[in-house]
């Protein structure tokens, strides 16, 4: 990874160990070579330079979709929580100006785009086959599930899924993403090929349901 950007990325808000980081980096230079690379849960942009990064490598593209309003557990009250994104005008959290910045500051406005909406609404309108998608939006098991449901069924045959923050062991973090993640592996369609941190690479080996 380009020393400028590993530099980026590091200093970037977010919550992304470096070396799951450069895991994504790797992951998304590879599957970004067969089509465009989608990010569920954009927050501040720590992980989209990552990915903006490879697809500049692999000549793709990075869609990140995120409302910008917050998932649980950055809500006011919360473990994660940053009262410096605050929106005060509306009482609620705004992560859209320093994801913006991030971006911007990064040199990486060409290769990630990003969508302002519900990750189940943008889903709906969605018909392009993805290279890789990222499954790094709310933590809790709806919206775990909502991503994976909604979006997985676009990963090409050969192209990667990726969840981050998955724990086995229920003292190291929230259990939703595991429990995706294992019905994932279970419905056959995908293989797990990587495992770094909490950072699962699965590739989808058959077409048809997820």
């Amino acid at each position: 990874m380009p020393a400028e950007l590993l530099y980026a990325a590091k200093h970037a808000k977010g919550f992304m160990p470096v070396n799951e980081g450069l895991a994504l980096f790797a992951a998304a230079c590879h599957y970004g070579k067969l089509g465009p690379i989608c990010e569920i849960g954009t927050y501040c942009g720590k992980s989209a330079i990552y990915l903006g990064a490879a697809a500049r490598q692999a000549g793709s593209v990075v869609v990140t979709v995120d409302h910008h309003r917050g998932s649980e557990e950055i809500q006011p009250g919360w473990a994660h929580h940053d009262p410096t994104l605050m929106d005060i005008r509306f009482g609620k959290m705004d992560s859209l100006p320093t994801f913006r910045g991030t971006i911007a500051a990064a040199g990486l406005e060409d290769e990630v785009i990003a969508i302002v909406g519900r990750s189940e609404r943008v889903a709906g309108l969605w018909n392009t086959p993805l290279g890789m998608l990222f499954i790094d939006g709310g933590h809790s098991e709806e919206p775990v599930t909502r991503d994976y449901e909604g979006w997985a069924p676009h990963v090409m045959a050969g192209g990667a899924l990726v969840f981050h923050d998955v724990y086995p062991d229920p003292a190291d973090g929230g259990q939703a993403p595991y429990r995706v993640y294992l019905r994932a592996l279970e419905s056959g369609t995908f293989k797990e090929v990587q495992v770094e941190g909490s950072l699962r690479v699965l590739e989808r080996v058959k077409p048809g349901a997820i």
